[in-house]
């Protein structure tokens, strides 16, 4: 999915740029998936066209599923190392001491933080990408 974002931001700014006509984006996206992915949709619909933001005029928004990524994995992670129960639990179906972690550290100052406070009060440090990098690591390459 990461990689299916950064092609759609790419491509995002390359029409924007007006670097990209809309009527080469589906070679563009084919082109994209084959150089990140090395797979080609089998038409459009599956490919440029498979979600609803860029056909209702949503620019600029994939960025924030990156962002949320980032947070979460960050936050994840910072859970994990406060309660070493949490990842068993999960193992089994048993969300509870994630979700007690979360009320505690995050749901508890939601409304009442901006984000870049949230995240460095929940993880002690500001947002950054060591916690996706190791993620993404330890999902597809090892």
């Amino acid at each position: 999915y990461p990689a299916h974002i950064l092609l759609r931001t790419r491509l995002e700014r390359a029409l924007l740029d007006r670097a990209l006509s809309p009527a080469d984006l589906p070679g563009a996206w084919n082109d994209g998936m084959r150089a990140l992915l090395g797979i080609v949709p089998p038409d459009d619909r599956r490919g440029c066209l498979q979600d609803i933001h860029w056909y209702v005029g949503s620019f600029g928004y994939f960025p924030t599923y990156t962002l949320g990524a980032l947070a979460g994995t960050q936050m994840l992670s910072a859970a994990r190392r406060a309660d070493p129960g949490i990842e068993p639990g999960i193992a089994r179906g048993d969300f509870a001491p994630l979700f007690a972690w979360l009320r505690a550290n995050v749901h508890a100052y939601g409304s009442l933080l901006f984000a870049e406070e949230l995240i460095e009060r929940a993880t002690g440090r500001p947002l950054d990408t060591a916690a996706f990098e190791t993620h993404l690591a330890a999902r597809y390459l090892g």
